[in-house]
């Protein structure tokens, strides 16, 4: 961890010293420091989940990857894996919020990372895109308006996502966490 420290620290000695760059290098340069802080969150996200596990004397394997511009962190493994996602996914979502607490208390910026176990949010995702897909050709097909039932913010997000990809209809979400759902309309 001392060597992440203070490699980041030469880092920033680095660019205080470097002269400003405009254009393509500029935007070079700064994807490239955003790789490096996913890179980053990635690999303290990996270190936090570790401890868990081993406190909880869990079996699994951590994997960690930058997909559109975040970390994503996944546990794969011991059927004991299945008591961290919980109903609905519940205890997954309060891990993914501690862990993004932990990489933000490391790096002093907002984590945007993305935790799936067991390959629950793989799987919803499909589930997910096939509702949103079949509700948007519903209301396609028959023009009335579909409310569907509440969702966290990454099941909404897929929603939208597989509604989009359906001619002739769009969503919008409606109402206050934790009770925001997706609604389906057919274009005017």
């Amino acid at each position: 961890m001392s060597e992440t420290l203070q490699a980041t620290d030469v880092e920033r000695q680095d660019e205080d010293a470097a002269p400003e760059e405009t254009g393509d290098g500029a935007a070079e340069r700064s994807s490239g420091s955003t790789e490096d802080l996913l890179v980053q969150e990635g690999d303290i996200a990996g270190d936090y989940l570790e401890q868990l596990l081993d406190l909880l004397d869990y079996d699994g394997d951590i994997d960690l990857d930058v997909e559109a511009g975040r970390a994503v962190v996944s546990i794969e493994g011991g059927e004991d894996l299945e008591k961290l996602v919980g109903p609905r996914g519940n205890v997954l979502e309060s891990l993914q919020e501690l862990t993004r607490l932990a990489v933000q208390q490391e790096t002093g910026v907002r984590s945007r990372l993305m935790l799936d176990i067991a390959q629950w949010r793989a799987g919803r995702r499909a589930e997910l895109a096939e509702l949103g897909k079949t509700t948007a050709e519903k209301v396609a097909a028959d023009g009335e308006r579909v409310r569907l039932h509440p969702m966290t913010p990454f099941e909404r997000k897929v929603v939208h996502d597989a509604v989009a990809a359906v001619a002739g209809v769009h969503s919008e979400s409606e109402g206050e966490e934790p009770q925001r759902r997706v609604v389906v309309f057919r274009q005017a």
